[in-house]
């Protein structure tokens, strides 16, 4: 039976280990640290949003045999419509996801720290933080064999290894159960926690994910039949993401102080109320996250280039390999010296701002094509659902461009 199980997981672990990165990890905490078991229900709502929208992105993939990006591309036939949002989908996913793979890779960094302390080396007013090359290296080797089934095979290990880790911790901490299920299905709002909320929801409902996930599915399925295994791995995969997120809110709240900012933080915090095990198990998790994320970022970038641009080949190709390795390579130089591309990192965010409310609105649209899909168009209750959270999604993409220029 378990057997069975793992054989028909893959491509919805992928999108969960991409969205359990080094930012949802701190955002968590910070929810945690802050609200306690108030926001789990913010959690609770990202969850579902997620599993419809990534459901209806590996329904496409599966049914049409073709990535998000080739489908718009395909699909839209106003040039100057096409080429606009050929040219976001490029800024907010690979020039964006060049920007943030620094942070994947530095969140890896934060979890080898707090176990073996840091290793960096001084060259001037800089100093090279070895870890990040290694974590480079680590993610290099694995994107460099492209070969999907194994790469798969690593993340669903990695994303296993990371939810046990920050489970584990959460239980380590003896939670309130009761208190658990109240902040997750009754709504609270505290004072000062609607920028959480919605950060929560932001760093759950990825936009690149959409396009990782329509361009894996086909990698492993490529009959109608399929669509129930590719269900069922959506729904498990998502729903152990979020239990992760879950998990790390639960950790955090039982901290007294309130001197947290980061996961690496918490790590030292619940070492001497819970033991150095809840220290070790925290930074297993948060290394798990930096490497799962920093091997997904550039994938998905590879993935949306190889669609926009019309790419041939496979994984093994110059151009898909080209698309990633600049990003690798980006992350690991920006990481191990130390320097944040705030420009650059400032119009990824307004890129992925604008994106998410179109793509989700895109998805929308072409889900209810019959000549891309057939009869596995959208139901009316998926519709309903999809418009209710397009219209989240809008609210999130004004929200973050308007914090981007300090309007809010």
């Amino acid at each position: 039976m378990l057997k069975k199980y793992f054989k028909n997981i893959g491509p919805g672990t992928l999108v969960a280990a991409a969205f359990i990165g080094p930012g949802t990890v701190t955002l968590c905490t910070l929810a945690g640290v802050n609200f306690g078991f108030n926001l789990l229900w913010a959690m609770v709502l990202s969850i579902i949003a997620t599993i419809v929208l990534q459901e209806m992105a590996a329904r496409l993939g599966i049914i049409s045999q073709k990535g998000l990006s080739e489908v718009i591309r395909e699909e839209i036939k106003i040039p100057f419509l096409k080429h606009f949002i050929t040219i976001l989908i490029l800024a907010a996913i690979v020039v964006g996801n060049a920007a943030y793979e620094a942070g994947n890779i530095s969140g890896g960094i934060l979890g080898l720290e707090t176990v073996f302390g840091e290793f960096k080396y001084p060259i001037g007013d800089f100093s090279i933080n070895f870890m990040s090359l290694i974590i480079g290296i680590l993610a290099f080797m694995l994107l460099y064999i492209g070969n999907y089934k194994f790469l798969e095979k690593v993340l669903v290990t990695l994303v296993l290894l990371m939810s046990f880790s920050f489970v584990l911790t959460a239980i380590i901490t003896k939670p309130n159960l009761l208190e658990i299920f109240k902040g997750m299905f009754i709504p609270n709002f505290p004072e000062q926690s609607l920028w959480t909320i919605i950060g929560l929801i932001g760093t759950t409902v990825v936009p690149y994910n959409l396009f990782l996930h329509a361009s894996l599915v086909k990698e492993r399925w490529n009959k109608k039949e399929d669509l129930k295994f590719a269900k069922k791995d959506t729904m498990i995969s998502i729903i152990l993401g979020g239990l992760v997120s879950i998990a790390i809110i639960v950790s955090s709240a039982s901290i007294p102080s309130k001197n947290i900012v980061n996961a690496s933080d918490l790590a030292e915090g619940l070492a001497p109320l819970y033991g150095e095990f809840a220290k070790y198990f925290l930074a297993l998790g948060l290394f798990s996250a930096g490497v799962t994320s920093a091997i997904t970022a550039p994938l998905a970038a590879a993935y949306v280039a190889k669609g926009c641009l019309g790419f041939k080949g496979n994984m093994q190709s110059k151009s898909f390999r080209f698309v990633w390795i600049v990003i690798l390579f980006l992350g690991v130089l920006f990481s191990s010296v130390g320097i944040k591309p705030i420009e650059i990192i400032k119009f990824a965010q307004v890129a992925n701002g604008m994106l998410l409310p179109v793509i989700a609105g895109i998805l929308l649209w072409i889900m209810n094509k019959k000549k891309v899909l057939g009869a596995f168009v959208n139901t009316k209750i998926q519709n309903s659902i999809g418009i209710v959270i397009f219209a989240i999604a809008l609210f999130l993409g004004l929200k973050g461009i308007l914090k981007v220029f300090n309007l809010v």
